[in-house]
């Protein structure tokens, strides 16, 4: 099956979510940095050769709506969380090739310094 993506898309990364997200209670009771980037598949030719803001997905919604659903979530799961995304989304600009990165910043593990990720798409028509 071939990819039946629109050829243009807008990525947003870095936005910084401070959220109550994980198994442990005080993880949901304190909060924590999570990162966030997504993006959304769409066809940008208007927008582009006309210069056409109204012809193009605006991404700031995005930003403010996902803040908001950041401040009041309280999950265990960062796939949860990605998924709660993913429907914010979908409610902004309906069902477009979505793709969200979830990345937990500082995971409570005892010796581990790194980060952990969730990728989650929608809407895609091939894998």
């Amino acid at each position: 099956m071939t990819n039946c993506l629109p050829a243009g898309a807008i990525h947003v990364n870095d936005v910084s979510l401070w959220a109550h997200v994980g198994v442990l209670d005080h993880e949901r009771l304190l909060g924590q940095e999570f990162r966030l980037d997504f993006s959304l598949w769409a066809d940008l030719d208007e927008a582009s050769k006309n210069d056409d803001v109204s012809a193009s997905l605006d991404y700031s919604l995005a930003i403010r709506k996902l803040q908001a659903l950041a401040s009041k979530i309280e999950c265990l799961t960062i796939e949860h969380f990605s998924d709660q995304i993913l429907n914010c989304l979908e409610g902004l600009y309906g069902q477009v090739p979505m793709k969200v990165l979830l990345c937990k910043c500082s995971p409570p593990v005892e010796g581990f310094t790194g980060s952990v990720s969730v990728e989650m798409r929608r809407h895609f028509s091939a894998p």
